[in-house]
């Protein structure tokens, strides 16, 4: 009743009309403070239903674009996602991809601190796996970087060199990048992968090893696919996940 009398006031500012009805100053924002955080915990449940795999920092991201457009930290949410519940456990990977003990040679990271002005200045790649109702099919991207587009894909229930290298192949088809970025694994070193690369006189970039952060970009990709995609779907065989 106090806080609706405060705001039919026209023409008087908070303070008059807080002296006006004898409330303190701080009371009246105690109140609205008390009315947000029912409201904000209110739409972070429903953001949370609706995206159920995602943490808090992406969670904060849509709490804070439209409609919402609220003003605040992760450190805000993950305390309330904490109190109510809302932490989803992280699931570990059980399936590796990553073959790095090979005789195939490495080359230095070109990509580390270079600002990304244009398309095809800089394609990254990834392997992941998708789980079916039995055994696994591995997933190959090439993404560039500056405008995210997907520029060339595979998958195989494979996985060997033809997995990364088929994917490569279409990407080429359409367009040709000044760096190609990955990590060291040899379906991104072998003889037959260069080859290709250097055909079309594209260079070479690895992350170091055991610095998956060196190849964020794709990291994040692969991330956002298992989690909007992938860990909300159960695939019938290999057709229907391709699809």
């Amino acid at each position: 009743m106090i806080a609706s009398t405060l705001v039919s006031m026209r023409g008087c500012t908070m303070q008059a009309g807080c002296e006006a009805v004898g409330l303190a100053h701080s009371s009246y924002y105690y109140h609205n403070q008390r009315q947000n955080v029912s409201q904000l915990l209110s739409d972070l449940q429903q953001e949370a239903g609706k995206h159920p795999t995602y943490g808090s920092r992406r969670l904060t991201h849509q709490l804070r674009r439209g409609p919402y457009r609220y003003r605040l930290n992760r450190k805000r949410i993950q305390r309330l996602m904490r109190q109510n519940g809302l932490l989803r456990l992280v699931k570990r990977a059980k399936c590796h991809t990553t073959y790095s003990q090979h005789p195939y040679p490495r080359y230095p990271n070109l990509v580390a601190g270079l600002e990304i002005i244009r398309p095809e200045q800089v394609w990254v790649s990834d392997i992941t796996y998708i789980r079916l109702g039995q055994g696994f099919v591995y997933l190959a991207i090439i993404m560039d970087v500056f405008n995210r587009a997907i520029r060339g894909w595979n998958l195989s229930r494979i996985l060997d060199t033809s997995l990364s290298l088929t994917a490569l192949q279409a990407a080429l088809a359409l367009y040709i990048p000044e760096i190609h970025h990955s990590y060291q694994g040899i379906h991104y070193a072998a003889k037959e992968y260069v080859d290709q690369l250097n055909q079309y006189h594209v260079q070479i970039s690895m992350a170091a090893q055991g610095m998956p952060e060196e190849n964020g970009y794709a990291e994040c990709l692969m991330r956002t696919i298992k989690e909007e995609e992938v860990e909300l779907s159960d695939y019938n065989g290999f057709a229907d996940a391709r699809r």
